[in-house]
């Protein structure tokens, strides 16, 4: 690997492949060297479209590419786990999207991989590396807000298409995994692990959640929460303290801004992203890479585990189940 030059590989070509890999030719030190499809004729359209210099029509051929030095999987929830522990054991590194697996149980697996082959791992969790999110947790963590008492966040959207990828329960499709964790890092972030959960949702005939509510009870505070494949929302984001109010600006989870209410007097805040906003979890996976970290100090393994945790309990409770899973 050249000093500075990171070469990735991308492994699943669907809609956020295309979004990230916009967001990686804007970062100087990333190439984009491989892609890979099942289809080697997708591979070769989505390879020509973004400059990738070799295209290929198995996972595994990338995997053994020896130029690539991180892969970035792509692919539907329920393959994140073999998937990210093959690329491991193939020596690169990886950035995996989220959720990073369906459950606890994968989790560990994954990050035990890491361990053991020594090479970096990290979710993809975006929004935790976007400059307004920085920005709020420490405005927080100086006390503007004072003690922090509610974290209201949703994610909703109507999905045209009921009988597509994202309502398969074979793919581990559904609001709650696709969606919802976003609103459950916001809390877990701001407030840590809950003391107790409560969650109902509505399902899909396949069986897949189409809306689902969550109530996080921590000591001193709670959390209300939603995700929904069945109708929009404003998809903004509210953190109430005992001196004032956040307010995150729609579309929350890649928002370029923020409002302090505080005292009768409301300031707004902007930090644009560049790009859509991938940038910034690319240079993190760089910046671990060079300091030849496994895992990123902004969101760690067992933070990973701790969101996957919350979110085994909320399937718990509304009776979510996804078939053969291990």
């Amino acid at each position: 690997m050249k000093a500075s030059t990171i070469k990735w590989g991308v492994i699943g070509l669907g809609n956020i492949a295309h979004q990230f890999v916009r967001d990686l030719a804007l970062i100087k030190e990333a190439e984009l060297y491989a892609v890979a499809s099942r289809s080697i004729d997708k591979a070769k359209d989505f390879g020509a479209k973004y400059k990738s210099k070799k295209m290929y029509g198995s996972y595994q051929e990338l995997m053994k590419d020896p130029e690539i030095d991180i892969i970035y999987i792509a692919t539907p929830h329920d393959s994140h786990k073999n998937l990210t522990i093959e690329s491991l054991e193939s020596g690169k590194h990886v950035l995996c999207e989220k959720p990073i697996a369906i459950n606890y149980k994968q989790t560990k697996a994954m990050i035990n991989a890491s361990k053991k082959q020594n090479k970096f791992l990290m979710e993809a969790f975006w929004t935790r590396f976007n400059p307004s999110i920085q920005q709020i947790l420490y405005k927080i963590n100086q006390g503007d807000l004072g003690d922090i008492k509610y974290v209201n966040a949703d994610f909703a959207f109507r999905v045209e298409n009921p009988t597509g990828r994202m309502t398969d329960i074979t793919n581990a499709g559904g609001s709650l995994l696709d969606m919802g964790v976003y609103p459950l890092m916001l809390s877990y972030i701001i407030l840590g692990k809950p003391t107790k959960v409560l969650a109902t949702s509505n399902f899909f005939e396949s069986g897949a959640d189409k809306q689902t509510a969550m109530i996080l009870q921590y000591e001193n505070a709670q959390a209300i929460l939603h995700s929904s494949f069945v109708s929009p929302s404003n998809m903004s984001a509210t953190i109430s303290g005992t001196e004032g109010r956040l307010n995150i600006h729609s579309i929350w989870h890649e928002t370029q801004g923020f409002s302090i209410l505080k005292n009768g007097h409301k300031i707004d805040y902007h930090y644009p992203t560049l790009g859509k906003g991938f940038t910034y979890e690319i240079e993190e996976c760089h910046r671990c890479i060079q300091n030849i970290q496994i895992e990123s100090k902004l969101w760690t393994h067992q933070n990973s585990l701790d969101v996957i945790e919350i979110a085994d309990e909320v399937r718990k409770q509304s009776g979510l189940k996804f078939p053969n899973e291990l």
